[in-house]
This record gives C-alpha cells, structure tokens and sequence, in this order.
C-alpha cells in the first residue's frame, strides 16, 4: 500500500467510532484511528511496535503463545474474522471483541490489515461489583457465543443448571445488543397459571372482567424496543404453550377484551434448566415451539465446567453481598470453596458467603467461618452415630433407632449452644 493509500485509509478511519489500526503482514501497527488513540492510549506509543506486544504483552504471535490469531487466521482463509481476546489497556486487562478485515492493493493482493476493537463492557475478567466475571475456557467459550448473537436479532436458548447466572447472561446479551436503551423485562414461567397469562403478557382493557377497573398493559407491550427474557420456560404448561407460539409466530397479540391487534416488538431471551429435547420427544414441550426459541442456543457452565473462577467469584460476590467493605478470604476459606461440590452453582456460593460475612467478625473470613455453617443443617445421619455404623443388613425396631439418632444428634446441639 503506498503512503497515500494509506493516508486516505487512516483518514477514512478517523472518521469512525470504534478503534482501529492498521498492521502489515509482519504484525506491525502502521497506523491509528483517533477512536484507539481515545480508547487506548497515545499512537505515538504503539506506532512501529507489534501488535501481540501492545495488546498481550507477548514476545511472539499469539497463536504461538496459546491463543488464537486472528491475523494469522485472516492469512490462511483469506477472509474476515472475529475472536474474542483479553488486552492489555490503560484500565487493566479487558475483554476485547477483536475483527480483522485484509485490505488489499490494485492487483487484489493483502498489503495490510485493518482490526476492529470493541471494548466488552458486560463482562470482566477481574472481580467486579456487576456484570459477568470469569476467565476459564468454559466462560470464554460461552461469552464468545453470547457477543455473536447479541447484535442480531436472533431468539436465544440460555441452556444449564440451576443458579448458573442465566438472567444475568440474558442482561449481558440485552446491553450488548442495538435495543440496549430499551426495557429489559424478565417473566418467570413458572409463576404463570392459565388464568393469568395472557392478562400478565398482553394485558387487558378496563372492563375486560371482574375487577378490571382500568387499562393494563402487558409485559409484552412493556418490552416493546427491548427485550422480552422468557426464564424457566421449560415449565410452561402444553395450553399456554400453544398461546406463546401463536405470539412469536404471528407477531401481533390483542389485550384481553380489547378487539384491536397490537404489534409486538421485542427481542426474545429464554432459559430453561431442564432438558428440552427430551421433553420434546416426551411431547411434554412443543417441537414447534422448542425450534422457534432455539435459534442460537447458549450453554451457561456451571461451576464444576469452571473451578478455576471460583476463587474470581467468591472475591466478587463478597465485595456485592458484605456490608464491611475492604474484608478479604483466607487462604484455606478459598481453598475450601473451590474443592466443594455446587448442586446450587453460583446462587449457593452467593448465599454461602452471605452467611459467612455476616458470622466473621474481623478483617478475614476464614474456613471457621464458613463450616460454622455446616451445624445448622438439617441434623440426619449419613454415616456413623456415636461410634456406631447406622446398619441396614440388620432390623431395628424405632426405639432403638430413635436413641442412636438422639446420640448422634446430642453432642452437635450441645457444640452450638455453647459458642
């Protein structure tokens, strides 16, 4: 590319909003918009230098360095592409959504490249106070998926067990998208009865039934511009089933007892913790419905895909739930989170650590304050009672049961009253 060429490239740029620069083959930064100068830092900084070393910190490419390039991607197809990174920039490290497009001479051959940069502000890989936190590949793989759809206008399937986040991954996916400045409303299926879901969902005129004293409009209409979050879904009746489908297909809805049909406008987010193809061949859920909101699926990881998170959660959750700012973990209460099991997922690591700050009294929350937690469970035996194996090979009649059962239980009432 000649030096004018590229003059008028960069002048070009400038005039767009998001940050990008201009790399040669060798990996080189010729070049900087004014939006990266804003965004990152000084162009005088990175002009000359490579890319890996302004953005990773890195002595080679990334791509030997065990991430992936999008430019030696770009080399090998000869073709656009998109990869989601972790940068170095003035405010710590980032997720960043890097694209690369070849710029190409006269004679169609790639002389440079232009890489596009977009800040991800719904997700850190730090602990933060809001948003998603995460740095593991299961987290990784799932916030790439999400940053693909959220520019579309695509209806989204959050797919995973319980407590795993999936209404935060929903805001996410709503904040990332063109309908941010709208409403983001979420619906809890599982609370909907026949009687109320086209009253809760399209509303009703005055008059429309008993007590119906005014106009009330629905939490469809209340997402209009915005995106409408459908969550446990899964437990959705087959009757209101057919209602919703006949919603997204159509697109239009009537208030109860008004005559007039209404536009809806909304972008569709579901989730569901249950297993919807199998209910699907079960013919307890809708085929029809089922491939209608499962246009772009999303498995949300649960904490035993990420372990390696767990330690960046409980500092997050901390800093969200304890009304002592500045406290920190031990070593060992972190060691302890990351060894245990999770049936809850990140909702139980939540509630687990709400209880230990309010029972710490001092500047660490230790393992002691954690495992005093573990006497206020629903005292059952599992194992041995006062020295004795509880025994199913032999009978036992119910007083004999009931004293074991009062000699496991006594020694553990009497640890928590005399704290």
């Amino acid at each position: 590319m000649q030096a004018d060429s590229l003059s008028e490239l960069v002048s070009f740029l400038d005039g767009l909003p998001e940050p990008r620069i201009v790399m040669d083959a060798d990996y080189r930064i010729v070049a900087a918009n004014q939006a990266y100068v804003r965004e990152f830092g000084a162009s005088q900084a990175i002009l000359g230098r490579t890319c890996y070393a302004v953005s990773h910190h890195f002595d080679v490419p990334c791509d030997q360095a065990g991430e992936s390039c999008p430019l030696s991607r770009c080399q090998e197809s000869d073709s656009p592409q998109r990869v989601l990174h972790l940068h170095h920039t003035p405010r710590g490290e980032e997720y960043v959504d890097v694209e690369l497009t070849p710029i190409r001479d006269e004679q169609g051959r790639v002389t440079h490249f232009v890489e596009t940069m977009r800040v991800v502000r719904q997700a850190s890989s730090k602990a933060a106070a809001r948003g998603l936190v995460g740095r593991s590949p299961a987290f990784v793989r799932m916030l790439e998926r999400m940053l693909r759809v959220a520019g579309s206008g695509a209806a989204v399937l959050l797919l995973g067990e319980t407590g795993t986040g999936k209404e935060l991954v929903a805001r996410a996916i709503h904040e990332a998208s063109d309908r941010s400045e709208g409403p983001f409303v979420a619906v809890d299926c599982a609370g909907l009865t026949e009687s109320l879901f086209e009253s809760e969902l399209f509303g009703y005129e005055k008059g429309a039934f008993t007590g119906a004293s005014h106009r009330k409009l629905g939490l469809v209409e209340a997402a209009a511009g915005g995106t409408l979050f459908l969550d446990e879904i899964g437990e959705l009746p087959p009757s209101l089933q057919v209602k919703l489908l006949r919603l997204l297909e159509i697109g239009t809805y009537r208030r109860v007892g008004g005559l007039d049909s209404l536009a809806a406008d909304f972008r569709l987010v579901s989730a569901t913790h249950r297993n919807l193809p199998a209910m699907v061949e079960a013919e307890s859920f809708r085929r029809d419905l089922y491939f209608r909101i499962n246009t772009f699926p999303i498995h949300t990881p649960a904490l035993h895909e990420r372990p390696e998170d767990i330690p960046l959660l409980a500092v997050s959750l901390l800093e969200r739930v304890d009304r002592k700012k500045g406290r920190r973990f031990t070593e060992a209460a972190l060691e302890w989170l990351v060894r245990r099991r999770y049936s809850g997922n990140i909702r139980e690591l939540r509630n687990l650590i709400e209880r230990a700050a309010l029972m710490a009294d001092g500047d660490e929350i230790g393992l002691a304050d954690f495992l005093d937690d573990e006497e206020y469970r629903m005292p059952w035996p599992s194992g041995r009672a006062s020295g004795e194996a509880f025994s199913l090979d032999a009978p036992l009649d119910l007083p004999g049961l009931e004293q074991r059962y009062l000699a496991w239980l006594l020694p553990r009432c009497q640890r928590v009253f005399t704290k």
